[in-house]
């Protein structure tokens, strides 16, 4: 794995092409605004990435500074243009018809990167020139019309944007189990921080998983561990650690304590020493992201606990 530098965070001077820039990030929201002030994007699950182009040299930044111009070499290379630029993008491996963070993650654990692509969504820096002032749709235009203008090719995609109904997409959205939608105002700036102007509406899978064991806090619990019935077996799908209170916290404690058990019901045993091992006798309510290559929840959150025999 190559050593992560951190570049230095530069503030630009009149013409002075600046280092890298602290991303925009966008705020969570339940629901899509609408309207003609707003665009709507399809929300990529990969790498933040941000691409800094001064003729022949390359770099590429996570959205915490580090260079990872060697793990995206490739997407670098593809930007082709002898120019100066600095694009905001998503780099993504897509698989079975979307975007897959396990396969991304386990293509750059392999360095393969022949798979990635770069989804570029923005514009900061063109020839001299900081864009961040300008309008959210005149970032875009501008954007299109680099790549457009020089032929780029895959790897390098334009996210494209749709407008009116937010929610019209994010149903789209839903419906093929992508990660989301980012809506932004077209009139904004771009400011590096959390912002209004954009917000982000998640899609989040929901499944009931039979709770195998626990991690004991002083009051409750810190962590459940959940399995899967698959036919006759029950296999580990990992832990969940938030969702609930500290009053919710001593609820779950209070009832899978009643149903301990001995040693761990798992087809094929895992080794997790701080374990309290607990019949499979409760079920968790679970709302999570994705499924990982090993085969284990993403990003979960814990909704609820009963007790039944239902399948996940």
């Amino acid at each position: 794995m190559p050593k992560r530098t951190k570049a230095p965070a530069a503030e630009p001077e009149a013409s002075q092409m600046p280092g890298f820039i602290s991303p925009q990030l966008a705020t969570l929201k339940m629901k899509a605004p609408s309207g003609s002030q707003w665009i709507h994007e399809i929300k990529y699950d990969g790498y933040r990435i941000q691409l800094r182009i001064d003729g022949d040299d390359r770099q590429a930044y996570t959205r915490k500074g580090y260079h990872w111009v060697n793990r995206f070499s490739r997407i670098a290379g593809a930007f082709d243009i002898e120019r100066q630029a600095i694009v905001d993008g998503e780099v993504v491996v897509i698989h079975e018809g979307r975007t897959n963070f396990s396969e991304l993650q386990a293509d750059l654990g392999r360095g393969d990167q022949d798979r990635l692509i770069y989804f570029a969504f923005d514009l900061l820096w063109l020839d001299g020139r900081d864009l961040r002032k300008e309008p959210q749709i005149e970032r875009k235009r501008l954007l299109k019309e680099l790549i457009e203008e020089h032929e780029l090719k895959e790897p390098i995609l334009f996210s494209e944007h749709h407008e009116g109904d937010g929610q019209a997409l994010f149903a789209a959205a839903t419906r093929l189990n992508y990660e989301g939608i980012v809506s932004k105002r077209v009139d904004a700036p771009y400011r590096s921080e959390r912002v209004e102007a954009w917000q982000k509406i998640k899609v989040v899978q929901k499944g009931k998983f039979p709770v195998v064991g626990f991690i004991k806090d002083p009051s409750g619990v810190a962590a459940l561990y959940l399995g899967k019935k698959e036919g006759k077996n029950l296999v580990y799908m990992g832990k969940v650690g938030t969702g609930w209170s500290r009053t919710t916290s001593a609820q779950i404690r209070k009832a899978l304590d009643t149903v301990v058990s001995p040693k761990q019901k798992l087809t094929k045993t895992i080794r997790k020493p701080k374990a309290t091992w607990v019949e499979p006798k409760f079920y968790a309510d679970i709302e999570y992201r994705d499924i990982t290559s090993e085969g284990l929840l993403r990003a979960s959150s814990f909704k609820g606990l009963s007790k039944g025999t239902r399948r996940s």
